[in-house]
């Protein structure tokens, strides 16, 4: 995990990673994933991004993204999309009375968070950022991304195709995706690298 490091290089791809604290599942708990899906359409018409892949996960999130040209503020993207989606999620949890678990993230934060007003700690603080430097990387990452709701302890469905929080359908089956436009990545990425589209299926 990379806490202070600044990822602000304006036009670059990368993968990455968000963590609930301590892996609870916090949008499985309080059936959130509207909450991610709302964020993905705020950083499409805020920040121009693009959204190559993606899967939302009971307690993380793993997406491939491409930031603009004119802007690298990765960062700053990252930590006010955590900013948001934690008060919705400590929202729907005070509404669903699960004070078990608020106490949990309140007990996690230190003298110095709750200084600065943190009341409760719902993402780790630190978030996971890899630049994507090659096609063999990236369908690597993607690969990963798409397997991991049938990957070590998750069965989250029988088949990844199946799985409704991702982007497999989308390149797998040739179905767009309900809630998230999913810019091709074999598009651009045969594009700057001059080679035929390598397709998955």
């Amino acid at each position: 995990m990379a806490t202070h490091t600044l990822h602000n290089d304006p036009g670059e791809t990368w993968f990455i990673t968000l963590t609930c604290y301590n892996w609870i599942p916090l949008f499985e708990i309080t059936q959130s994933y509207n909450i991610l899906y709302d964020w993905f359409g705020f950083i499409a018409e805020r920040y121009q991004v693009q959204t190559h892949a993606f899967v939302l996960m009971p307690n993380h999130i793993h997406l491939i993204i491409k930031m603009p040209d004119t802007d690298g503020g990765l960062n700053k993207m990252i930590s006010n999309g955590k900013r948001f989606m934690a008060y919705e999620l400590v929202k729907k949890l005070s509404a669903s009375g699960r004070t078990d678990i608020l106490d949990q993230l309140s007990a996690a934060c230190t003298e110095k968070e709750k200084i600065k007003g943190q009341k409760h700690k719902v993402f780790e603080p630190s978030f996971d950022a890899k630049r994507i430097y090659s096609t063999a990387f990236l369908h690597q990452k993607i690969d990963y991304i798409h397997h991991n709701p049938v990957s070590g302890k998750w069965s989250l469905c029988n088949d990844f195709t199946e799985y409704p929080h991702s982007s497999a359908t989308f390149y797998h089956l040739a179905k767009p995706h309900k809630l998230v436009i999913i810019t091709d990545y074999r598009d651009f990425w045969a594009d700057i690298n001059h080679v035929k589209p390598v397709r998955l299926l």
